[in-house]
């Protein structure tokens, strides 16, 4: 059996933890750049307010209904992901995390314990420890699971916890899901779907798999083996290293100067090496793109991107930045209004299977490596970026617009709360 455990409006739950005054509120949380809805408290969701609606587009009603404003705070976000996995890891040995607010657990192996008993215990604890309400589905495969957490939430909103243990259950969760919400069947897929007169789960279990590998391939007939408690899919007991990183992000105001553009082409080069050390690889290849806002008809536009070969390969954020810049000379051009900007590195290898060049030795790789890992030490203990490379400076013009960002409540000395007393 496998379980799993899905924080509820996790963004809003964050951000409710730190303020209880937002309770029962409508409240939503935005993108970067405070653009579009990307979490919404259920309050939020009874006012008809849509995921993915651009902010602007609602400055009225969010006035007229007093709905709260928040700019996503990820630094926040992810570290109560990081409490609430370490508590539920307390309880199931073997897990799986799945995103930033879910994480599968085998409950296979805990034979002497009743799952749902369980399940109940894992929620009451996560809730005491971090403060963040969840959802549990337990079911024979992962998505079946995926189906029973969202059976939970819809019909058991007091306990939200539902373990698919019978077949009973089973037929349940599989007549009480549509076809466009089950895990891996997308927009194209669900209209095939119901094109073709399978409304529910429990119709597509039923489909003939001949025309269900035909039409819709191995990843189809997959979900359906799933869906007949045959699993399908892959246990990942380790996180498997990206083959590529990209750090890019639109900017909080638009700018018109190289140097400004070098701040932030440096900055997200960094984020992009601080990340390859982290999962222990190299890039042998990067990618620089500049854009303008394709919005503002009344601007010239511009977009270009380069790819570079890397010499060696390397997770050096003192050569990746060489060859960013260089990227950034070629493309450029004065003269626009640049909007967004970002990095890529490309086809990772293993950090101790690189080859050296020609003109390298161990030497110099071992003295770079030393660098870096004392620059990461040193962040990691102060703050993110406090080392920083002098491309990066310290201008923040270009930086992503948060008018509605709430504290750093768990990693930052000087937002930690205070308790006055009476």
């Amino acid at each position: 059996m496998i379980a799993l455990i899905d924080c509820n409006n996790f963004y809003v739950s964050c951000e409710r933890v730190f303020d209880p005054k937002l309770k029962g509120k409508p409240t939503i949380v935005l993108s970067n750049n405070d653009g579009c809805v990307i979490a919404r408290s259920d309050e939020a969701k009874a006012l008809g307010i849509e995921m993915g609606t651009p902010s602007f587009m609602i400055k009225d009603f969010i006035r007229k209904h007093n709905v709260r404003v928040y700019s996503s705070n990820y630094t926040l976000y992810g570290d109560m992901s990081a409490r609430v996995m370490r508590v539920i890891k307390e309880f199931i040995p073997r897990t799986e995390i799945y995103s930033i607010d879910e994480i599968f657990a085998d409950v296979s192996s805990l034979t002497h314990t009743n799952p749902t008993e369980l399940a109940m215990q894992i929620r009451e604890s996560v809730m005491r420890c971090t403060g963040i309400p969840v959802s549990i589905g337990i079911a024979q495969t992962k998505t079946l699971a995926k189906l029973a957490n969202r059976y939970a939430k819809k019909t058991r909103p007091g306990d939200s916890v539902f373990c698919a243990d019978e077949e009973w259950k089973i037929q349940d969760i599989l007549a009480f899901t549509q076809v466009e919400d089950i895990w891996g069947v997308g927009g194209q897929y669900h209209r095939l779907l119901k094109k073709n007169g399978f409304h529910t789960a429990a119709d597509f279990i039923n489909a003939p798999e001949g025309w269900v590998r035909k039409e819709m391939a191995v990843v189809g007939l997959r979900t359906q083996q799933e869906l007949k408690g045959i699993a399908c899919t892959e246990w990942q007991d380790e996180v498997k290293g990206k083959k590529n990183i990209c750090t890019s992000r639109g900017f909080g105001k638009l700018i018109t100067t190289k140097r400004e553009v070098q701040q932030a082409i440096g900055t997200f080069t960094s984020s992009c090496a601080q990340k390859l050390r982290k999962q222990n690889s190299c890039a042998q290849r990067i990618h620089v793109f500049v854009q303008t806002n394709i919005h503002r008809k009344q601007d010239d536009q511009y977009f270009h991107s380069i790819t570079l070969d890397l010499t060696v390969p390397t997770n050096s954020t003192r050569e990746l930045l060489k060859y960013a810049m260089r990227g950034l000379d070629i493309i450029y051009r004065p003269g626009f209004k640049y909007n967004k900007t970002g990095v890529m590195v490309m086809d990772l290898v293993p950090a101790d299977q690189t080859q050296l060049g020609l003109f390298e030795s161990d030497t110099s790789g071992a003295k770079e490596k030393a660098t870096m890992t004392a620059v990461d030490g040193i962040n990691q203990v102060y703050g993110n970026d406090v080392v920083r490379m002098a491309k990066q400076e310290f201008n923040t013009k270009w930086k992503l617009r948060q008018n509605h960002l709430s504290k750093c409540y768990t990693t930052r000395f000087k937002d930690l709360m205070k308790v006055k007393a009476n």
